[in-house]
């Protein structure tokens, strides 16, 4: 058997416009009804009809003043192609409807430090408002490809390495130099932020191992390598450690501030800071955004997460 790629080498390839033209006179049986139906001049129909005959080398249509009858070659390629332009249009309608509507499958990619209560409480509340979308969560420090992994969405903190990416984002993220008063009992604050060298630190272990802190006061910056008796994977613990008096903790605003105001954290170092730390949302593409993803993209730039502060 001849192989398609020979045909379409070989053979300039019908156009479907044409075919989906001629079907709509077949069923109509008129041109004009069939001009009606599509939104286009009564000329134009009957000039796609006549363009595919010639390219099919045959007489599809018998055209009278008063009847348009199909031939035996017109009825015979009506009933082959019907059926796959039916299909066709099938498919088209499944995929507008699924861009319309928020439903499927969506695979979302997440640093192991959002792997706690209040992200989940998000997903939960998330999958409420929309119950016909079902999530595939990943929850990896590893940066996985979005197209060979098939990812929907990943969110990632930080500057973005690979520019071919499409990204939006979604909040943003400062940490304050802590500690309890119990800690700092009987210990000298720091005045500088060389003087952290002299502290136990809680050290956050994630994608890359924190134990230089860089710090920033206004144009002035600082890096600073820390030491401690623990480490752990997210700021939840980190944050745990920290409050128990384990040592200094470099945590998110959103963690400590309460504490903070209430006297149950003390800020050093007050005029330094992290420098600001961007939360992205990255996924493949921006046109023909699912419905699905754009939702879900809504609901995250709306959430009030404990790791960022929401961009205005």
């Amino acid at each position: 058997m001849e192989s398609i790629f020979h045909l379409c080498k070989n053979q300039k390839m019908t156009d479907l416009n044409d075919i989906a033209v001629f079907v709509k006179v077949a069923q109509l049986e008129s041109f004009s009804r069939a001009a009606h139906a599509l939104g286009m001049p009564v000329s134009t129909v009957s000039r796609r009809v006549t363009a595919l005959e010639e390219q099919l080398g045959v007489t599809l249509l018998q055209r009278t003043t008063r009847k348009l009858n199909l031939t035996a070659q017109g009825r015979a390629y009506f009933n082959q192609c019907n059926e796959p332009l039916n299909h066709l249009y099938d498919a088209e309608r499944v995929l507008i409807h699924a861009q319309r509507k928020p439903e499927g499958l969506l695979r979302i990619s997440v640093p192991v430090v959002l792997g706690q209560e209040p992200f989940y409480d998000f997903i939960s509340a998330f999958l409420k408002n929309y119950p016909r979308i079902q999530v595939d969560l990943f929850i990896t420090n590893t940066f996985l490809d979005l197209i060979a992994e098939n990812v929907d969405l990943a969110i990632r903190f930080g500057e973005l390495q690979d520019s071919t990416i499409i990204a939006q984002r979604v909040g943003k993220s400062v940490r304050y130099v802590v500690a309890t008063p119990t800690y700092l009992q009987g210990r000298a604050l720091p005045t500088k932020p060389e003087d952290l060298r002299e502290h136990q630190c809680v050290l956050l272990n994630g994608r890359n191992n924190e134990t230089e802190w860089h710090l920033v006061n206004g144009r002035k910056s600082a890096k600073v390598q820390v030491s401690g008796p623990i480490a752990s994977r997210d700021f939840q613990s980190v944050s745990a450690f920290t409050y128990k008096g384990h040592g200094v903790g470099l945590l998110p605003s959103n963690y400590c501030d309460d504490r903070i105001e209430r006297g149950e954290l003390v800020r050093l170092l007050p005029d330094w800071s992290s420098p600001e730390i961007f939360v992205h949302a990255v996924y493949q593409t921006r046109r023909f955004l699912p419905s699905k993803l754009q939702v879900f993209l809504d609901a995250l730039k709306a959430w009030k997460s404990p790791l960022w502060i929401p961009l205005r």
